[in-house]
């Protein structure tokens, strides 16, 4: 069993940056792919990042949603059982809460097929 815990999330003004760790525990980091999703009041939880493992023929490979592309980069640290999201250039539209979410096999971005996730932390963008 994973347990995945986020934290960085704080108020900001546009323009800003923040940096969330998503720290892993109970597992084999390094086998699952990391993800970050976010959902704002309202709407649906999205993809925003994702990092393939690094055991994968594609592993260390990321990708984003259009929306942050540019702005934002997910990277990880196997050694020390943690993913990042620093982000760049906030927008408010960014405001949301921010999950971490992993998965065993198969690299897929689709919320229902993640096999773990955190507990989210807030962020908030300020125009």
């Amino acid at each position: 069993q994973v347990q995945l815990i986020e934290s960085g999330g704080g108020l900001v003004q546009a323009g800003g940056s923040l940096r969330l760790s998503c720290a892993a525990s109970g597992g084999t980091f390094s086998s699952y792919h990391i993800h970050w999703f976010r959902q704002a009041p309202g709407k649906e939880r999205e993809f925003v990042a994702g990092i393939v493992a690094r055991i994968s023929w594609s592993g260390g490979r990321t990708y984003y949603a259009d929306s942050v592309k540019g702005r934002w980069t997910i990277s990880r640290d196997n050694a020390k059982n943690t993913a990042y999201l620093q982000m760049n250039s906030l927008k408010p539209e960014d405001t949301a809460v921010y999950y971490c979410a992993a998965k065993r096999s198969g690299y897929s971005t689709i919320v229902s097929r993640m096999d773990y996730w955190g507990q989210g932390t807030q962020v908030t963008v300020s125009s």
